[in-house]
């Protein structure tokens, strides 16, 4: 399996935040969309990709229903999407995206996770190269072939195809399909699996580190000290970062 693998992996291990902060970000994402495109998730391919993700953390119809028309409302402000770059303890790249309508604040906020845990805030570009920005889609796996799937979307850049598991609300395992692919493929690959009736889970973009670090157990607490100061911020939407995750 290649790198997009292992960083799934090593990612549905990692402690995830409470639901409710997963609402915040996707209620954040349907601002976004439909400032971007409309309210009309058929005719905005992002939006349709925002509620797929909002059906996929069982967010309640009517949340996402409210969200969108919160969203069509003239005086809903916009959000932002900023990028943030530094390195945590022990020459640990950290990348931080954030969805915010007050970039001041969001600047504040986030320079201080990294002054309060010995971490230095770092400028623009200082460690974004060090990641694959990527697109990934998440598909029933029911009647798919894996090989022939791969075939048919090599020419739209696909890296990686692979089986993931998961345990539903039920305690049963369910399988699924999980693509990856760069960044600017995402179009594309969304109007293929919805043109040939590939039922969508989820998707999303994601950006994987081209080299990772190995820490002991003490460096590893160091670093975990700014990445869950960060988390546990409402304008951020994603932290990645250089460590190698066990």
């Amino acid at each position: 399996m290649g790198r997009a693998f292992e960083f799934r992996k090593a990612r549905k291990m990692k402690r995830w935040s409470a639901m409710s902060k997963a609402f915040t970000r996707i209620g954040k994402d349907i601002v976004m969309a439909v400032k971007e495109g409309g309210p009309d998730p058929d005719s905005n391919s992002r939006l349709r990709a925002v509620i797929q993700n909002a059906k996929s953390i069982n967010m309640p119809k009517d949340n996402v229903e409210r969200a969108i028309k919160r969203a069509s409302d003239k005086n809903q402000g916009d959000y932002k999407e900023v990028i943030f770059e530094g390195y945590a303890q022990h020459g640990i790249a950290v990348l931080v995206e954030t969805a915010t309508d007050n970039n001041t604040r969001t600047v504040a906020n986030v320079r201080a996770c990294f002054n309060k845990t010995d971490s230095s805030f770092g400028t623009s570009g200082s460690v974004v190269f060090m990641f694959d920005h990527t697109c990934n889609f998440k598909v029933k796996a029911e009647g798919l072939d894996l090989e022939e799937l791969e075939l048919e979307l090599i020419d739209e850049g696909v890296e990686e195809i692979f089986e993931d598991t998961d345990e539903n609300a039920d305690g049963e395992t369910e399988t699924s399909v999980v693509i990856y692919a760069p960044f600017e493929s995402f179009g594309n690959i969304q109007a293929y699996l919805e043109s040939n009736n590939i039922e969508i889970l989820s998707s999303g973009f994601e950006r994987i580190p081209q080299v990772t670090k190995k820490l002991n157990e003490e460096e590893m607490a160091d670093v975990e000290k700014l990445l869950e100061k960060l988390e546990d911020d409402d304008d951020v939407q994603n932290v990645y970062h250089t460590m190698e995750e066990s």
